[in-house]
């Protein structure tokens, strides 16, 4: 189980539950015209069913709470000359519904009050249309609510043109014009955009009031019906279809750039039944239900990727499925979604999606505010190049049981949204110019062996020595000149073999703690090379500063053979803590006027003799260490061997920690 980590999700253990037989709408006669459509719709209080009637068109419209078995004769809606394809609940009034038909009409219905389909007459009266839309010449196959304006209805029909009807006039004030016959279409949540996909494998993203399509890009490949559904807020679109070998796919889009699906098409299986897509804004969850098969599976939407949930199974195919608006659902029971799906044409099944919590409080995280029952614009405002999103309700307020209440505009406020344009670049910010930094000399002294326990001790007392130097120095009111970060001067040609004056200054300029430590070392020309060894094994990178080795790089850089300038340099860096301190001391108590008097050349080439004499004898010291380390650890290795059984193992032990003190103390 190592390396696989669970993805954090309030919806990870979502599941479906089925609805037992007793509770579910039975006794029904659902249409088996093939022409794809859900078959039914529902709102938080009709169902709405295309119906198997002889002599004309019907649907039946059933009240949500009236379950089980159903008398024999219902009240129908009829109307319509033939089957009717296709029905819709208008987002703002739950009793006010529109039905599309094959024989090319749009009617629009109003559901009595108190309508029951339980009756005591031996046959119900059927419910007659309000009004009729008349405008399409072939069938009429989809009918969709626009979700923010009020009275705003799209229809497609078999004469491959969407009209958008003003449904309080009765006239189709918008035309779409497609390339085939539209198999599916979806509204933007502030509908202002329109999505479809049509027979001709073509996805289209439609500026309605342009009566023009924004995008238009191939889709799945798949000879079979894909449909495509808007995803909420978002600028995404979701579609499912087939490709060319008749895989079942997922496919997401960005409505600015839709060239290809974002990550290529998600292939979801083999069958052959058309998928269902629907979008659940609240949970940002993708569900999909195909025909043919029993499952639902549910995708959450995250950093623009579809991550699989889980999946409802059941034995019993559906050809339709509709789910409930969220204002409706069972937030006691922590529904986050409620679906209808037909079963063997015959019954409805209701099937409850909830999130599996034990708390007794309503639970805020997993309801947001949702869409509410108030649209944002009117038909005629709409039309007239208004939009915005519908203000949000509570769904708090329904638990509480105060009925729906609208979110304050502090919390989620509803705001007009601008139709999307091309986005435009950023222009490129003007850059202040900056002033030119100061540049600081820097040595790089050589790589050596790591400093001792001691060394270091020592290389930390002296960094706090020097800054208790530098607040002394400041104390005594020193100038800024006498600063350890001076810029070099540009280098001078070898073939005169001069120093810069910058040098002698750099030298005045030397901290006073380099100065006590010299003093206190108190080297000369005539110190022994045991002493000096010792000097160069007790010395540390890290105790002289940068200015300090400035003067001597520009010493030997002048004087010595290109060829060994960087040995020079680094042995110079080395020697500097005991060769430099009486003549740094002696350097600092001249006066200005000395540093105008330009160097001698004879006591810089005594200066190399010496380093040169150090370097042999440490040289020699080094490689008489290395001969007594090689045979310390002859000895011990000799001593390991001939100590026998008459020593106890502690003293072999104590032995062999005292030789092995003895090599570490040598190699140090």
């Amino acid at each position: 189980m190592s390396g696989r980590f669970v993805r954090a999700s309030k919806y990870r253990h979502v599941f479906g539950r089925p609805t037992k037989k007793e509770q579910c709408y039975d006794n029904l006669r659902i249409s088996s015209n093939a022409w794809d459509t859900n078959l039914v719709k529902a709102n938080p209080q009709y169902i709405s069913v295309n119906w198997q009637a002889s002599g004309g068109g019907a649907f039946a419209v059933i009240p949500i709470n009236e379950k089980g078995r159903l008398p024999e004769q219902l009240p129908l809606f009829r109307g319509h000359t033939a089957p009717v394809l296709d029905t819709d609940w208008s987002p703002f009034n739950d009793s006010f519904i529109a039905s599309g038909s094959d024989d090319g009409k749009v009617f629009l219905w109003k559901v009595p009050e108190g309508f029951t389909v339980h009756s005591d007459a031996e046959e119900p009266a059927s419910v007659s249309p309000v009004a009729k839309l008349v405008g399409h010449s072939r069938k009429v196959g989809h009918v969709l609510f626009n979700p923010a304006a009020e009275n705003v209805l799209a229809s497609a029909s078999g004469d491959y043109t969407i009209k958008l009807w003003d449904v309080e006039s009765g006239s189709p004030r918008l035309t779409l014009k497609h390339g085939d016959i539209v198999q599916s279409l979806s509204w933007s949540a502030n509908g202002s955009l329109l999505v479809t996909t049509s027979r001709d494998k073509k996805l289209r993203i439609w500026d309605v009031r342009q009566e023009r399509p924004a995008h238009e890009v191939p889709g799945h490949s798949g000879a079979k019906n894909s449909r495509a559904v808007w995803m909420g807020e978002h600028d995404r679109v979701a579609t499912t279809g087939f490709s060319k070998m008749s895989d079942r796919q997922l496919g997401l889009w960005d409505i600015k750039n839709p060239k290809e699906p974002i990550g290529g098409f998600q292939v979801l299986d083999s069958i052959s039944g058309v998928c269902m897509p629907f979008w659940d804004e609240g949970t940002q969850c993708l569900y999909l239900a195909g025909k043919g098969d029993g499952n639902i599976r549910y995708f959450e939407y995250e950093h623009d990727k579809f991550e699989f949930l889980s999946e409802y199974k059941s034995a019993e195919p559906q050809r339709g499925v509709a789910f409930l608006p969220k204002r409706g659902v069972n937030v006691r029971e922590n529904e986050v979604m409620r679906a209808f799906k037909t079963v063997n044409d015959s019954y409805i099944e209701p099937i409850s999606f909830i999130v599996p919590r034990r708390a007794e409080v309503f639970q805020s995280d997993i309801y947001p505010p949702t869409t509410g029952i108030k649209p944002s614009t009117s038909a005629a405002e709409w039309f007239d190049g208004m939009e915005g999103l519908p203000p949000k309700i509570d769904l708090g307020s329904v638990y509480d049981g105060e009925g729906l209440t609208e979110v304050s505009g502090s919390s989620r406020p509803a705001v007009a949204q601008p139709r999307p344009a091309s986005p435009k670049l950023p222009s490129p910010a003007k850059k202040e110019p900056q002033p030119p930094k100061e540049t600081v000399s820097s040595s790089i002294p050589s790589r050596g062996p790591p400093p001792s326990l001691k060394a270091q001790q020592g290389s930390i007392a002296a960094l706090a020595t020097k800054f208790a130097d530098h607040d002394d120095d400041a104390s005594d009111g020193e100038d800024d000149d006498d600063s350890s970060f001076e810029e070099v001067s540009k280098p001078v040609d070898r073939s005169d073999r001069t120093v810069p004056p910058v040098a002698n200054h750099a030298e005045r300029a030397a901290p006073s703690t380099l100065v006590k430590a010299a003093e206190g070392d108190k080297p000369t020309t005539n110190t022994s090379t045991s002493q000096a060894a010792a000097q160069f094994t007790h010395f540390t990178p890290s105790q002289p500063s940068k200015s300090d080795i400035t003067p001597i790089q520009a010493k030997v850089s002048s004087t010595v053979n290109p060829t060994y300038q960087h040995i020079q340099l680094t042995q110079a860096s080395l020697q500097l803590s005991s060769t430099t301190g009486p003549e740094s001391e002696q350097k600092s108590t001249q006066g200005p006027s000395s540093s105008s008097n330009p160097p001698v050349t004879e006591p810089i080439q005594g200066f190399l003799h010496e380093i040169k004499a150090i370097l042999e004898q440490q040289t020699q010291t080094m490689a008489a260490q290395s001969e007594k380390i090689g045979q310390l650890t002859a000895e011990v290795d000799t001593l390991k061997t001939r100590i026998g059984a008459n020593n106890t193992s502690r003293e072999k032990d104590d032995r062999i920690k005292q030789l092995e003190l003895e090599l570490e103390q040598s190699r140090s």
